[in-house]
């Protein structure tokens, strides 16, 4: 049988035991407890990876930098561009017209009879009508048709029986158009027909 002292020397043995574990846990702290507490755990980056990262930093600000300034140079070059084809379409429409203008500074020289100034003038409107036609201008028809609010612009009603009622009775401006687009409506006044009105 084991003696007293035997006995004795087990139950301090066994209650030492957990001690020492406890102690072990404290002094060896886990990888959640570092990363707790902030301690890095990433190995050192060398000379030669640094100034790699360096030099690759380097070559996107200087890509970026390049970037803007290409953008900007065709920023401006498409405004410049732009400009210089609206220049050019003007420049083409006034050279059509120089004609025109010439003419009228003649008739106005002009020392003929009041009848010889109407029919150089009628001349100029006739020039100037093909330089419109040349350009894809078209009158918008207007006298007899019927009203179309899309392209022509009531300034009053006319009461009359021999026109259709709600037909264009009076062109006061001529409207136009440059293709299917509408420059400008045609200045009318509508017919009131008070036959068709009853019926």
């Amino acid at each position: 049988m084991p003696n007293e002292e035997t006995v004795v020397n087990e139950l301090v043995a066994g209650e030492a035991a957990p001690a020492s574990a406890e102690e072990g846990t404290a002094t060896a702290p886990s990888d959640s407890a570092a990363a707790v507490v902030g301690i890095d755990t990433a190995p050192p980056v060398s000379r030669q990876e640094f100034e790699q990262m360096k030099a690759e930093r380097d070559d996107l600000v200087d890509s970026k930098a390049r970037l803007q300034a290409e953008f900007e140079n065709a920023r401006k070059r498409a405004e410049r561009e732009r400009v210089e084809y609206r220049d050019y379409a003007v420049g083409s429409v006034v050279e059509k017209f120089l004609p025109v203008l010439d003419n009228f500074e003649l008739a106005l020289k002009s020392d003929g009879t009041g009848e010889q100034l109407r029919s150089g003038v009628e001349l100029i409107v006739k020039q100037m009508e093909e330089v419109l036609r040349q350009m894809n201008v078209t009158q918008v028809p207007a006298l007899g048709e019927e009203f179309d609010p899309r392209q022509h612009e009531a300034l009053g009603t006319v009461e009359c029986d021999d026109i259709p009622d709600q037909h264009v009775a009076e062109e006061i401006r001529r409207g136009y158009r440059l293709r299917e687009r509408l420059l400008r409506p045609a200045l009318v006044r509508v017919a009131s027909n008070p036959k068709q009105v009853n019926e």
